[in-house]
């Protein structure tokens, strides 16, 4: 077991270049990549599983003693994000099934790893992880009805369906991981060590999968859709930043809504558009996995050698 906690955590420290790694073998073996892609929604059931397990009962209570800032950074996810990613795709004149990927990317929920990146930037973990909470939950409402409000136009959405798969993917197996904490906590103590490994190789192999089975477009639409990505999500750190400081929220909170904002679940994203939509549409997620990853850290990084501020006292 020791070994194992061993490379889960190496796995945790390295997880973007993983990531990274998972997509270059995506572009060199792209026929063998390409046979996990039926494996997709599946492996982010358990990845949403795991998420379960970290969770508690006490992470909801912080809905309950900070109220405001929750809900400032749970509507910033689910309004900046998704009209940066119409605007961008559409600014950068994108064909429609990436226009769909750029918009499922922006109304997905929290990404999975945004709460490691938070505390290795200081931030607010307990905001994080409730914001995480909050917009997974409210991700079978909120991101069907975006993606049909924002792409509908561009492409049939079956709005339906997106209920029925994010039910199935994420909160069925998000629900059953918390239950299983609460029903044998000693056992889930045991394993939660292992958690990040399970993760980590998770999205590593959904990218190489998405991108095995669209290399040719990777490597002719790529450099484009790249650019377009980073700017969706440089974009989405700067305004969710923005947000914290309109909403006059303390420096680690305001830590914590920048990443929560910027970060999405792009593997559910990518699970969803392979699923419903234009295998083409899966690429978006895919890239931003890779993309997020290490901005994120190199975001974490340079707060990590700064103290959050003090509140100011009134």
């Amino acid at each position: 077991m020791t070994h194992l906690t061993r490379i889960a955590d190496l796995a945790g420290r390295w997880f973007a270049l993983l990531v990274l790694a998972g997509a270059a073998a995506g572009l060199l073996l792209p026929d063998r990549a390409a046979l996990a892609a039926p494996y997709v929604s599946p492996l982010l059931g358990v990845i949403m599983f795991g998420m379960g397990l970290t969770l508690r009962p006490s992470d909801f209570a912080v809905v309950a003693r900070h109220p405001r800032a929750v809900l400032l950074g749970v509507l910033a996810q689910y309004t900046i994000m998704p009209l940066l990613g119409w605007a961008v795709a559409h600014l950068f004149a994108l064909p429609p099934a990436l226009v769909v990927g750029m918009v499922l990317v922006g109304s997905a929920p929290g990404g999975t790893a945004s709460n490691v990146i938070v505390y290795l930037a200081r931030g607010d973990v307990a905001l994080s992880v409730a914001m995480t909470s909050v917009s997974t939950l409210l991700a079978p409402l909120a991101t069907p009805l975006l993606v049909l409000a924002l792409a509908g136009s561009t492409l049939p959405v079956p709005a339906g369906d997106l209920f029925v798969s994010i039910v199935q993917v994420v909160l069925v197996p998000v629900l059953a991981g918390l239950l299983l904490r609460l029903a044998a906590a000693r056992l889930v103590e045991r394993i939660l060590p292992l958690l990040p490994l399970v993760s980590v190789g998770g999205i590593v192999v959904v990218v190489a999968a998405i991108v095995g089975a669209n290399a040719g477009a990777v490597l002719t639409a790529g450099p484009l859709l790249a650019l377009a990505v980073v700017v969706h999500n440089g974009l989405g750190l700067a305004l969710g930043n923005l947000a914290g400081r309109v909403g006059r929220l303390p420096d680690s909170a305001r830590r914590a809504v920048t990443i929560e904002v910027g970060m999405q679940n792009s593997g559910l994203a990518a699970a969803l558009a392979t699923a419903h939509f234009n295998p083409l549409a899966a690429l978006p997620g895919a890239l931003f996995s890779v993309w997020h990853n290490m901005s994120g850290s190199l975001l974490a990084g340079w707060w990590a050698r700064r103290a959050p501020e003090e509140p100011e006292q009134a």
